[in-house]
């Protein structure tokens, strides 16, 4: 018997900075015993809390289901026992499958030579007992394994999300430096917008911020494009279930009101980009783009502003980028009035640039890149 199946215990991946709004979303998503721990939240529930957290959750990247846990010294004692597993029972040799590791304070201290030896066990166990080998695919897999090693104890994973689900589909178009889903969604979590005033984005590049909160306003589903998941290959799936909880789910969407979302951009491609994207989800045709620099905008008051400007990467001069920054200050204190604005800096020390007294600050992360969350209260 399978780890998971003896404890109903699940691990899920998160950013960095992210853990304790995602230990929430698990909560109220119906998860139990739910452990934050560093870049990861350990929680146990039934089937029906597995399949509607990977369908649901915002904030989460993926969620491992512990296959089994053993002592790992060496990759000897590795394939040995990886090679005791029951690949078979998971899956077919027709499909492919990827192996990912991470290895941390054990004698097995490279992270890919670990992963092709549990690749090569099952592989070997699959020949040995039908004669025939599944192939592997790094980049679209329809099985994805994890495996963990620290403390020369080692974890044997399957993916139940089938992939990041950061990826929520709906990015058809892109520009430069997006801003990652799962963030984007924290931001407007932690901005507690839910439709009470107008939100605004005033520098929206494709859209992501929102397309966010209209997925959240409107209850749409974080996997609502996704085609399969992850946990469809465990042994005791069950397909009736699963289909109640996306079903149960997707009745609870509902429209978009009209003039609740509004975004612009100086980048026309960019605003084609976003209205591609805006468009791609339901009610998406209502969200309101217009193609113009935010400081011809007459007036932002009394609405809900949240944005992630450019940072380095979109702007490359220093000097362009701190008069940037004030120009946004200045636009904040003259037009903004009765607002509130929450701003993603990814250039941290531009934050001082802005000359507004921050409510508070919050590091996030995007895609590896260290930022912060600040909000502004313009009275």
């Amino acid at each position: 018997m399978f780890q998971y199946i003896k404890t109903q215990t699940y691990f899920a991946q998160i950013s960095g900075g992210m853990e304790p709004l995602g230990a929430d979303e698990l909560v109220r998503l119906g998860a139990k015993n739910v452990t934050p721990g560093y870049r990861g939240i350990r929680f146990q529930g039934d089937k029906h809390v597995l399949y509607r957290i990977n369908y649901n959750a915002r904030l989460i990247s993926r969620v491992f289901a512990p296959l089994k846990r053993f002592p790992c010294p060496s990759v000897k004692e590795l394939y040995r026992f990886a090679k005791t597993i029951d690949w078979p029972l998971i899956f077919s040799p027709w499909q492919t499958f990827a192996v990912f590791s991470n290895v941390s304070r054990s004698k097995i201290t490279h992270s890919k030579y670990a992963a092709l030896c549990l690749k090569d066990a099952i592989a070997d166990r699959f020949r040995d007992q039908l004669n025939k080998r599944p192939n592997v695919d790094r980049f679209s897999p329809d099985i994805r394994i994890n495996l963990y090693i620290d403390r020369d104890m080692g974890v044997i994973s399957l993916d139940t999300s089938g992939g990041s689900l950061h990826q929520r589909g709906y990015r058809v178009k892109s520009v430069e430096a997006p801003m990652q889903e799962t963030l984007a969604a924290a931001i407007v979590q932690i901005s507690g917008w839910c439709g009470e005033t107008a939100l605004y984005d005033p520098m929206c590049g494709s859209g992501t911020l929102l397309c966010e909160a209209m997925m959240q306003y409107c209850r749409i589903p974080a996997g609502y494009f996704r085609k399969r998941f992850g946990f469809e290959f465990l042994p005791d799936f069950d397909r009736v279930l699963w289909k109640r909880e996306k079903t149960r789910a997707d009745d609870r969407i509902r429209k978009l009101p009209d003039r609740l979302i509004y975004g612009s951009d100086l980048s026309k491609t960019a605003v084609k980009a976003a209205k591609t994207n805006c468009r791609t989800l339901p009610s998406g045709q209502k969200v309101n783009l217009v193609t113009t620099d935010f400081k011809r905008i007459a007036t932002l008051e009394n609405r809900s502003i949240i944005c992630n400007p450019p940072y380095g990467i979109r702007l490359k001069a220093e000097k362009d980028l701190g008069l940037f920054y004030r120009e946004m200050g200045d636009f904040l204190k003259q037009r903004c009035k009765g607002s509130t604005a929450y701003i993603y800096f990814g250039n941290i020390p531009m934050i001082k640039k802005v000359g507004l007294k921050p409510s508070f600050k919050m590091p996030l992360n995007n895609g590896g890149l260290d930022g912060r969350l600040v909000k502004y209260e313009i009275y």
